[in-house]
């Protein structure tokens, strides 16, 4: 991988990781189609790094949200009442909601790593996740109502982890996934987005941690390419937040859904091609 590929690679992550078409789709589909060999044991590594750049940015968006969280977490354990407060109950609600990937992403480790070399699987997902957002427009017009996240409650956040358990697999988009589990449950597309974004800091954070081993392998020469993703992921990540948040606020999720199909119905013409 050059330093040219990772910037590249890195904005696309930052831009693609809370819009919902899928960020790990991206990063293995879009070298396969522009032509560029990079092994799946250097792609994994860098698509981490570059999670790490867009946690940054989602931390940066929401910190004085985080801020507000974390201390009515505490709070609430001082106080031996964890759902003492409408803050404090959605704290731990994110932390119930994380669960169920967590477990899942350890479980199933092996075979999500897999996935990274396998850009015809991730082509035909990006299309299944075309789908996917489709039936959160379906959910939306018959279940949607003005309830905030202050009526959350932890069916709601284990449903909503429930489909982000999906999103494990590149080519299903983690934001897109758990928007549609906030719609499902009766939520609007703005409530839906913010809580999708939150939950990125817990699970993006486990995640990075869990895959730290994988950086023995990474030379020191690598270390340029690794900057380079990192920074243009939180830049673009950061910009791509705004805007996620400004436009569900009155659009759609059906562009997202044309854009998937386009995109992963090209990869597989590609692959079968090459084939």
């Amino acid at each position: 991988m050059t330093w040219f590929q990772a910037l590249v690679l890195g904005a696309i992550q930052g831009a693609t990781e809370f819009l919902p078409i899928s960020s790990s789709g991206h990063l293995v589909l879009l070298p396969s189609l522009f032509g560029w060999e990079i092994e799946s044991e250097v792609l994994f590594p860098f698509a981490v790094v570059v999670h790490w750049g867009t946690l940054l940015a989602v931390i940066a968006a929401f910190w004085s949200d985080l801020v507000l969280l974390g201390s009515a977490a505490f709070q609430s354990l001082r106080a031996r009442d964890p759902f003492g407060s409408t803050q404090a109950r959605l704290a731990w609600l994110l932390l119930l909601a994380t669960l169920p990937a967590a477990l899942a992403g350890v479980l199933f480790s092996d075979l999500i790593r897999g996935a990274f070399g396998r850009p015809e699987l991730v082509a035909g997902l990006l299309i299944f996740n075309a789908g996917l957002l489709i039936s959160g427009e379906w959910f939306r017009s018959r279940h949607e109502s003005e309830a905030g996240l202050s009526k959350l409650r932890a069916p709601d956040a284990i449903a909503i982890g429930l489909f982000q358990v999906v999103a494990l697999i590149p080519g299903i988009s983690r934001s897109g996934s758990t928007i549609v589990g906030g719609l499902s449950r009766g939520f609007n597309r703005l409530d839906s987005a913010r809580f999708a974004l939150l939950l990125a800091v817990p699970i993006m954070l486990g995640a990075g941690i869990v895959t730290l081993g994988d950086f023995r392998s990474i030379s020191s020469e690598a270390l340029l390419e690794l900057a380079a993703g990192f920074i243009a992921s939180s830049v673009i990540g950061f910009a791509a937040i705004r805007w996620l948040l400004r436009y569900l606020s009155h659009g759609s999720l059906r562009g997202f859904a044309v854009y998937c199909a386009i995109l992963g119905t090209l990869g597989l013409a590609v692959s079968i091609y090459r084939a």
